[in-house]
């Protein structure tokens, strides 16, 4: 059966209306901002939307320009699509976390670095302790100048 020029224009009304509410952002659930969700929306097959045998599909152009006005929402940074809003902003925030991450990943090597450094000087410091400890105990104090010890002097100022 063939659709009438009344079939078709009261098809391509319900397409258009369609066409706005998706723009305008009101995605019903489950659905997108395509042509599948378009086609379900309108109540039509949307194999019209496709060419066929080398001719365009009846809603070619309607299709066609489905597209380029969603293009041009999302080129102007007007995504009516939520789950696509969403997907950006989620994009964009692991894209943030990674650089947190990687300046996280930073900081604990130059920390790793420190403290290896800091217990290094500490091992060699340990290490010459003993060994003037033993040197002390040797009998080698001998080798020690006793420095005198100070005079009890009334100290003035904070020091």
């Amino acid at each position: 059966m063939r659709t009438t020029d009344d079939q078709r224009r009261q098809a391509e009304d319900r397409i258009q209306a369609a066409m706005d509410r998706l723009l305008r952002g009101e995605i019903p659930p489950g659905g997108r901002c395509d042509l599948k969700t378009l086609a379900a929306q309108a109540g039509v097959n949307r194999t019209g939307f496709y060419p066929k045998a080398g001719r365009p599909g009846p809603f070619q152009h309607l299709a066609e320009e489905f597209s380029r006005r969603r293009d041009l929402l999302q080129g102007a940074g007007t995504i009516p699509d939520p789950r696509e809003a969403q997907i950006a902003r989620l994009k964009e925030e692991v894209s943030g976390l990674r650089e947190r991450l990687a300046e996280r990943d930073t900081k604990v090597e130059e920390l790793t670095d420190f403290r290896q450094r800091a217990i290094s000087q500490l091992a060699a410091q340990h290490l010459e302790i003993e060994r003037l400890r033993q040197q002390l105990a040797g009998g080698s104090h001998q080798q020690v100048t006793h420095l005198p010890r100070p005079r009890h002097t009334t100290t003035i100022g904070p020091c």
